[in-house]
């Protein structure tokens, strides 16, 4: 029996760790308490030496001191901030009224504001919940077909998995070992790609099924002006206008850089995009600020309502992931200024009150000691599942797998998605990630690609019925019994849980089309990362001058007479 226990006994840990959660014990703790059973069986064992945990609180201290970690605060609260202030609302009234002449404009106004939400919440049930709360009401009102609606509002709220700046991929990056930043930049080209896959598919439905997805009546459009129009025409001269200004500024970039720091300066094209991006933003900040001080009437009410209510929150959005990217700030201090910025602009709007910030303090506090249970949990875990070369176990597992490393990465895609189901994408990420690791390391795949891979399939699992989060945050503030609505006073039907489930299956497709696609090409993630000058070191030659003049040097200035 004891020969039987040596020879599996990482096939008992990980026995050991489903009984734990089978009783209902949290994940955390559950963690904390199979590393620590099963190292001191171990040890009695004889199979590694009880001094191996002395190193255990060293470990403890150095995840307290993880700055990496520190971001996950910080983007928190600025996404409960900017939700919890009305952000939301705003962004979906205003893009509604944009599109919302055309059929399907209410679904993508939701696409857009979902990805909105999903770049500042960074949180599946904040973005879901949210959404549900907003929109599912208006879309039912003008007679939206169910399924497309609830599957348009979970789709799009599952966006803050893979959206930057997402919790997923923090977390992710550090038990990769890899910069958030190469995350952030290889997930950004994927989900916007996904957004526009999501944006032709309603637009398909729109041509085949325009029942199903109608336009906005013509009472519904509350942005009119005086002489009857929608005010289109002036949103675009708007844009127009503050697209040659940001184009104007990125031919402008480099000598105004140069002129600054007093030398010649070529800035990088990402850092040009930026910036055009920021300062066409705030032209049209100028703009719609001198048309309302000076009450020229120049530009119409939906124009303002675009330039106030959206922009903020895009340029908030592009400073912070715009720091990032260019190296100008870590994710921790990316995420300091994003906190500081959502509190000046709930400030500004005067929609920030002593409750709602102590609720966004508490919420925080929550999820970050959340986080960080479940990460010491791992922690003691892998302690003992590494003392007995539990690593190298996983690794010779799958070096059996058929396929290679397709084959291994579809085996990984597979067990991440039933497991996405199940479990917080926290737990994957600190209890099945490092135990891949090695294996990733072996067969010599780009971890930044991997990681975004897994993030891509943990937001299909929370997709997939009947056993998605987001379909059971939808669920939860989708209506179940027949209402009166408060604006038309007509009675709308219930939504069902099989209505719910109908909805998602489209968008699951599409996002197995996704992640078919970064397998086949993952260009899409590695594009947009800086990975610096290779160096072949087989293929540096060191020239000697047998002269002995010194022409021929070590980087000293030193000959070969003179080493």
């Amino acid at each position: 029996m004891m020969e039987l226990l040596i020879d599996n006994y990482v096939v008992f840990i990980f026995i050991g760790l489903l009984a734990f959660l089978a009783t209902g014990f949290p994940v955390a703790f559950g963690l904390a308490a199979t590393g620590l059973s099963f190292g001191w069986l171990g040890n009695e064992l004889g199979l590694f030496p009880l001094a191996l945990f002395q190193a255990l609180p060293l470990r403890l201290f150095g995840i307290m001191q993880n700055d990496t970690l520190l971001a996950i605060p910080f983007f928190t609260l600025m996404g409960i901030i900017l939700e919890r202030s009305g952000m939301a609302e705003d962004l979906l009234e205003t893009i509604g009224q944009v599109f919302g002449k055309v059929r399907g404009g209410i679904a993508v106004a939701v696409v857009l504001v979902g990805a909105l939400l999903a770049a500042t919440t960074g949180v599946i049930s904040a973005a879901v919940i949210s959404m549900g709360l907003i929109s599912l009401p208006v879309m039912l009102r003008h007679g939206y077909n169910r399924s497309i609606a609830t599957g348009v509002i979970s789709a799009s709220g599952t966006l803050a998995q893979i959206a930057p700046p997402s919790l997923v991929l923090i977390v992710m990056a550090d038990q990769l070992g890899q910069p958030v930043g190469d995350l952030y930049a290889g997930a950004l080209l994927p989900a916007l790609c996904l957004i526009g896959i999501y944006l032709l598919y309603i637009t398909i439905i729109a041509i085949m099924r325009p029942a199903w997805i109608p336009a906005l009546p013509p009472e519904a459009l509350i942005y009119k002006e005086a002489d009857g129009s929608s005010g289109h025409r002036s949103l675009l001269v708007v844009l127009l206008a503050s697209t040659a200004i940001g184009v104007l500024w990125s031919q402008m970039h480099d000598p105004f850089m140069s002129w600054m720091q007093g030398h010649a300066y070529a800035g990088a094209a990402d850092e040009k995009v930026i910036f055009a991006i920021i300062a066409g933003s705030f032209a049209a900040i100028l703009m719609a600020s001198a048309n309302r001080v000076a009450k020229i009437g120049a530009l119409s009410h939906l124009t303002e309502q675009v330039v106030f209510a959206l922009i903020p929150p895009l340029v908030l959005i592009f400073l912070v992931l715009g720091t990032i990217f260019l190296g100008l700030a870590t994710p921790t201090e990316g995420g300091a200024m994003g906190a500081t910025g959502a509190l000046i602009m709930a400030l500004a709007r005067r929609r920030l009150s002593w409750k709602l910030f102590r609720q966004a303090l508490d919420q925080t506090t929550l999820l970050t000691c959340f986080v960080m249970f479940i990460v010491i949990g791992a922690t003691v875990f892998s302690f003992a599942f590494n003392a007995v070369d539990g690593h190298r176990w996983v690794a010779h597992l799958f070096d059996r797998l058929p396929g290679g490393e397709i084959g291994f990465l579809l085996f990984v895609c597979l067990m991440v998605f039933v497991l996405g189901m199940f479990i917080d994408y926290f737990e994957i990420a600190f209890i099945i990630v490092p135990i891949l690791v090695p294996v990733v390391q072996q067969m010599g795949i780009d971890m930044v690609w991997f990681g975004v891979l897994v993030a891509m399939t943990l937001q299909t699992s929370f997709l997939t019925p009947p056993f998605g989060y987001a379909l059971f945050y939808l669920r939860s503030v989708a209506p179940r019994n027949d209402y009166t609505d408060g604006t038309t006073g007509r009675r709308i039907g219930k939504v069902t849980t099989g209505q719910i489930y109908k909805g998602s299956l489209a968008f699951v497709m599409l996002q197995v089309v996704m992640i078919a696609t970064l397998m086949v090409f993952p260009n899409l993630v590695t594009s947009g990362l800086d990975r610096g000058v290779a160096i072949d070191v087989d293929s540096v030659k060191l020239q000697l001058d047998t002269t002995g003049q010194g022409s021929s040097t070590d980087g000293r200035g030193y000959g070969p007479s003179q080493w």
